[in-house]
C-alpha cells in the first residue's frame, strides 16, 4: 500500500488518553517557566530574536527546500512541515544544561515557543503546507483552521497555565516533582511510539529506511542550521549552541497528536514525527555530550 493511502488510527477513548498524555508532556515543560521569564526578552532581545527567527522562519524554509530537492511522498512532506512548525522540545533544556551551554536562554525559547504554539503552530503549517505538491490530493488535509486552533489551545494553554502557577506559587513543590515528571513524561512518549510501532509493524517495516534518512538529514542540518544562523549574528559559542539544540529538539509529542486528531492518522506523517522524537534525543544527546567536553 503507498504510504499516503496508510491510515494509523485510534478509537475515541484511546485519542482521549493520547490527548491526555500530551496535555501531560506540556505540564513538564510548564513547570520551568515563571513570568518573569518573558521580561528577560527585554534584556536580550537580539540574541532571542535570532533563537526565534531560527525556530520559526529558517527551519520552515530549510524544510521546504529539503523536500523540493528530495521529492519525498506527499505524506511525509506534510510531516517535515508539520514537525517544523511545533515548538521547542521539552527535553532541550536537558541537553542544554547538560552540554553547559547558556540553560536561561534555552529555557526562555522553549517557553515563547511552547506559548506561542497555541496559533504559531497551527497558523505556519497552514501557510507552508500549501507549497507542498499533491497536498491537493489527500482530502483529509482540508480541515478547519479555527478548530485546529481552538485544539491547540485546549492540549497547551490549560496545562501550561498550571505549570506556571505552581511554578510561581509553590516553587520548592515544583521543584521537587520537575525531575519526576519530565522522567513519566518521556516514558509515557515512547511507550505512545512503541506502541504505535509494533500495531502497525508490517506498515513501518516497508517505509522505515526511506523515512530513517529524511528524518536523519532533515534533524541534523536542523542542528547546524541553528549553530550557524547564531554565529552568523555574532552571538558567542554557548549562545550558538543553545539556539543549535534548541532549532533541532521539536515537540513532536504535539505534532503526533495533531496528525490522530486532524489529519485521520495519516501514515507517513505519523511516522515523520514518531521518527523525529526518538531520533533528536540521540543526536541532541550525542551533541551535548560533545559539546560539554570542550565547555
Amino acid at each position: 500500500m503507498d504510504i499516503d493511502q496508510v491510515r494509523i488510527n485510534f478509537s475515541d477513548d484511546s485519542l482521549f488518553v493520547l490527548n491526555i498524555c500530551l496535555s501531560f508532556l506540556i505540564f513538564g515543560v510548564a513547570l520551568d517557566i515563571k513570568l518573569s521569564d518573558f521580561k528577560k526578552v527585554l534584556q536580550q532581545p537580539k540574541t532571542v530574536g535570532v533563537g526565534l527567527f531560527s525556530e520559526y522562519i529558517l527551519l520552515p524554509i530549510l524544510t521546504m527546500i529539503l523536500i523540493f530537492i528530495f521529492k519525498p511522498q506527499t505524506s511525509l512532506a506534510l510531516g517535515m512541515v508539520l514537525i517544523a512548525c511545533c515548538p521547542g522540545g521539552s527535553t532541550s533544556n536537558f541537553m542544554v544544561h547538560f552540554s553547559k551551554s547558556n540553560s536561561a536562554l534555552s529555557v526562555l525559547l522553549t517557553s515563547i515557543t511552547t506559548v506561542g504554539a497555541i496559533f504559531i503552530t497551527p497558523l505556519a503549517f497552514e501557510f507552508w503546507s500549501n507549497f507542498v505538491p499533491g497536498k491537493e490530493n489527500l482530502p483529509e488535509l482540508s480541515i478547519d483552521l479555527l478548530d485546529m486552533v481552538i485544539k491547540v489551545v485546549q492540549l497547551i494553554f490549560i496545562p501550561v497555565l498550571i505549570g506556571i502557577f505552581l511554578n510561581e506559587k509553590y516553587p520548592t513543590f515544583t521543584d521537587k516533582i520537575k525531575k519526576g515528571v519530565g522522567i513519566l513524561s518521556l516514558i509515557i512518549f515512547f511507550a505512545f511510539v512503541i506502541g504505535a510501532i509494533i500495531t502497525n509493524w508490517e506498515f513501518v517495516q516497508k517505509y522505515l529506511f526511506t523515512v530513517f534518512w529524511i528524518v536523519v538529514i532533515h534533524n541534523s542540518l536542523a542542528f547546524v542550521l541553528g549553530y550557524y544562523t547564531a554565529k552568523s549574528f555574532g552571538e558567542n559559542e554557548m549562545n550558538a549552541r543553545t539556539i543549535s539544540i534548541e532549532t533541532g529538539i521539536q515537540n513532536s509529542g504535539l505534532g503526533l497528536i495533531l496528525v490522530f486528531n486532524f489529519f485521520d492518522g495519516l501514515g507517513g506523517m505519523a511516522m515523520i514525527l514518531a521518527f523525529w522524537g526518538i531520533w533528536h534525543l540521540i543526536t541532541g544527546f550525542g551533541l551535548a555530550l560533545w559539546w560539554r567536553r570542550s565547555a
